[in-house]
């Protein structure tokens, strides 16, 4: 049977190559990563805390577009491996703080070469493409302009993939 929608054509879809692909990529830190102990996410969180040292569960979340349901239980478990610590803010018990401890600074130190080893494996895209595919990302994800990713009819989407 001929499907008779464009639009619901496997190879018109944005989503399929973006969601590929990020699976694609994601699954080149594993090797590197499971040997730390790490999973990508927990990465990821490494990769906030090295640079400011400390966020709360919010700030975490806003910068990696997680839930406080995804960080959490990851948080807990950091902090029992004692890379973290976790504390209730005195001014709202709400906020949570994460402070990244000696041995989760130490950590960088193993972790420094994974983005040249993911580089290398994306090595066929070439600099200039790998620059505008990370500038067209972002550009997705800008909170400012949520324009981007709103398409207004299946038409408009016909016309883009084209």
């Amino acid at each position: 049977m001929s499907q008779p929608y464009e639009q619901l054509k496997l190879d018109n879809q944005l989503c399929f190559p973006l969601y590929a692909c990020a699976r694609k990529i994601t699954g080149l830190y594993t090797p590197l990563l499971k040997p730390l102990g790490l999973t990508y996410t927990q990465y990821i969180v490494f990769l906030v805390l090295w640079e400011k040292e400390k966020a709360t569960v919010g700030e975490l979340g806003r910068e990696l577009l997680l839930d406080a349901g995804t960080l959490t239980p990851l948080l807990k478990n950091l902090e029992k491996q004692g890379f973290v610590t976790r504390e209730r803010s005195k001014e709202d018990e709400r906020v949570t703080q994460i402070c990244i401890t000696k041995k989760g600074m130490d950590l960088m130190e193993d972790c420094k070469d994974i983005p040249f080893k993911i580089a290398s494996n994306c090595a066929q895209l070439g600099e200039k493409d790998a620059r505008e595919l990370y500038r067209i990302l972002h550009k997705m994800l800008d909170k400012e302009d949520e324009s981007v990713l709103a398409l207004t009819s299946s038409k408009e989407l016909s016309n883009q993939i084209k």
